[in-house]
């Protein structure tokens, strides 16, 4: 199997996570926190490194502001549902995930809050601006994607932080597609929440999350329940990271991510975006040249881009030509609407969806001819 749905969920993971998580099964099998027996004050113990290790990837100002969830979708939640309040106004990118989507639809449909959906344009002014449109006396929450998990598209994510912050708002960046790939430098930056997946360019397991809180604004608790402190308190505690870690931490996944963002620092997150988008720079090129085949954004390299590609084939339905590349060439890739139906209507291909392919650190360059290969045969064959 050749796995180009990187995008996803990196795999293979590096061989020092698989150790890690192994590891972790069998020496911390103990629940952090909650008592004061040697194996639970050795896996608090882990905890804290894994806290420590990202706060300072990402130049945290607090590792107590790391807060460990199940995926980059519960960190979102976590934001929305919990800062949010009756009348609040909400601006997000015409980008977004169903993660943020979704959530926002639904506070919507109780009439608890509005919001807006800002055009990414074709400069960063044009995006500003349009940004800058939708804002009322009532925003108080901007969200926007680092970059778009479908067509790559690098958001000025710094630049519309500085422009929430000039109206008094707050910003929440989704980093899923970009953390590990792009720099995220949250004192320097200063966004006031991010949101990242574990398991993608940080190369944790699956069942990992992020949320780094940088505001002095602290969002309700999605879940509440048992913290390991202040355990007589019938309402959960007001500090982090105990206010937003209920229930047993996913221990083994936190000590496996811990060691996936160690791998990222020795590798260099910069030189991994620039040997992914190498790829991506390949396979556009390469696929530029195959009769029958769309693709939808400029080159990447010629204007700010993420590690992804989406295309499509003599305008056959997506999903057809997945399965095709998975039945006969055992390519792994993904298709259709990728959670993010607002970035397809953005550029147009809602109705069909776009096929996606996305290397990882591990990808060869055999394995790319090899994908450009069965690309050229589906175009031949329809």
């Amino acid at each position: 199997m050749i796995y180009l749905d990187n995008a996803a969920t990196t795999s293979p993971k590096p061989p020092s996570v698989i150790r890690a998580v192994e590891h972790a099964l069998r020496s911390f099998s103990a629940n952090p926190g909650r008592s004061g027996h040697t194996p639970s004050v050795k896996a608090a113990e882990e905890v804290f490194r894994t806290r420590r290790n990202i706060a300072e990837f990402f130049r945290m100002p607090n590792e107590e502001n790391v807060i460990f969830t199940g995926n980059c979708t519960a960190a979102l939640n976590t934001v929305i549902k919990g800062i949010l309040r009756q009348g609040d106004h909400v601006v997000i990118s015409s980008l977004e995930h169903n993660s943020v989507l979704r959530p926002l639809e639904s506070l919507k449909s109780k009439g608890i809050i509005t919001y807006s959906i800002a055009s990414v344009g074709k400069s960063d002014e044009d995006t500003l601006n349009a940004f800058r449109s939708v804002i009322n006396s009532h925003t108080r929450l901007m969200i926007c994607t680092h970059a778009s998990n479908v067509f790559g598209t690098i958001l000025p994510v710094r630049r519309l932080c500085a422009l929430a912050h000039s109206y008094g708002i707050l910003f929440c960046l989704d980093a899923a597609q970009s953390a590990g790939v792009l720099p995220i430098d949250v004192a320097e930056d200063h966004f006031d929440y991010v949101c990242c997946a574990g398991h993608k360019g940080l190369y944790g397991p699956m069942g990992t999350g992020l949320l780094l809180i940088n505001s002095e604004y602290m969002p309700d608790p999605l879940t509440e329940g048992g913290t390991g402190s202040a355990s007589a308190d019938p309402l959960m505690p007001s500090y982090l990271p105990d206010r937003l870690e209920s229930g047993t931490l996913n221990v083994p996944g936190i000590i496996g991510l811990n060691a996936g963002v160690s791998f990222v620092k020795s590798k260099g997150s910069d030189r991994i975006y620039q040997k992914e988008m190498e790829d991506i720079r390949f396979l556009y090129d390469q696929m530029s040249k195959i009769d029958g085949v769309h693709l939808y954004t400029p080159r990447p390299g010629d204007q700010p881009s993420a590690p992804v590609l989406s295309f499509t084939i003599n305008e056959k339905d997506s999903e057809t030509v997945a399965a095709y590349l998975n039945r006969q060439h055992g390519i792994a890739v993904r298709a259709g609407l990728h959670c993010a139906p607002l970035a397809h209507r953005h550029v147009g291909t809602e109705s069909g969806g776009t096929v996606r392919v996305a290397p990882s650190v591990f990808t060869t360059r055999q394995e790319l001819l090899f994908f450009i290969n069965a690309v050229k045969n589906f175009a031949h064959i329809t």
